[in-house]
């Protein structure tokens, strides 16, 4: 299911949405641009490796600092594919935009960095032991569409539903695409945790941390609600072309 826009009223332009969607970007096409045995050694550098913390001998041996607690900020800026990068950037755009018209330009940029990070740190604790990198901007946007969940639960969202060769368009409400989404990652993590270990792939427990850190730290970030008339002039949701 592709989100393709929401129906929430939006009061000014989503800056840093796009500064994130810009830097992602920019730093994906320097991936593209180096062979592919240095990718390999930033994705083991930036990424975010476990092994690399709980084994500290495992990491000296292939030449990665292990007290190097970067990464869990730099691997959520870290793309493996068009693919990762263009649904990733979707979604942050999709939700991203919204949260943070409500929140506020650096209140956002601070919450998506801690749920992006707080994402890693989850990841690492589900698969203490794995030596595969992982990276992604994937685990902050789950923070984020936590915090829409939160937020908005009664916006509708336009999706696109492809039946084989035939799209279907249908309008979700948040809560359930949100919620269906959030059961999936937890689904899927409980399964990949239950085969003992990370095969690569997608992580799916830093979509899950991401996801319950949104809602956690929506809590502080939250501005204080003012009247609701007078904050949301236009409090009936309307249909936007973004």
């Amino acid at each position: 299911m592709i989100p393709l826009k929401d129906t929430i009223f939006h009061r000014g332009f989503a800056t840093m949405t796009w500064l994130l969607i810009a830097v992602n970007g920019m730093i994906f096409l320097f991936e593209i641009s180096i062979p592919n045995n240095l990718l390999q050694q930033v994705f083991y550098l930036f990424g975010v490796v476990p092994e690399r913390y709980s084994y500290p001998s495992w990491a000296v041996i292939h030449g990665l600092p292990f007290d190097h607690y970067l990464s869990f900020l730099t691997s959520m800026f870290l793309h493996g594919g068009w693919l990762h990068i263009i649904g990733n950037m979707w979604f942050l755009y999709i939700f991203g935009s919204t949260v943070e018209d409500n929140l506020g330009h650096l209140r956002f940029l601070i919450f998506y960095l801690l749920a992006g990070i707080a994402a890693g740190v989850i990841f690492f604790l589900f698969d203490i032991h794995s030596k595969i990198p992982e990276f992604g901007a994937s685990g902050a946007i789950a923070g984020v569409m936590g915090a829409y969940l939160m937020m908005f639960p009664r916006a509708r969202i336009l999706t696109l539903i492809p039946i084989f060769f035939l799209p279907l368009f249908v309008e979700l409400s948040a809560f359930f695409y949100i919620g269906y989404w959030f059961l999936i990652q937890h689904f899927a993590g409980t399964l990949s945790y239950a085969s003992h270990g990370s095969q690569g792939g997608v992580a799916w427990w830093a979509h899950v941390g991401g996801f319950v850190a949104g809602i956690v730290l929506l809590l502080f970030f939250r501005k204080k609600e003012r009247s609701p008339r007078k904050a949301y002039p236009d409090e009936q949701y309307h249909h936007l072309n973004r």
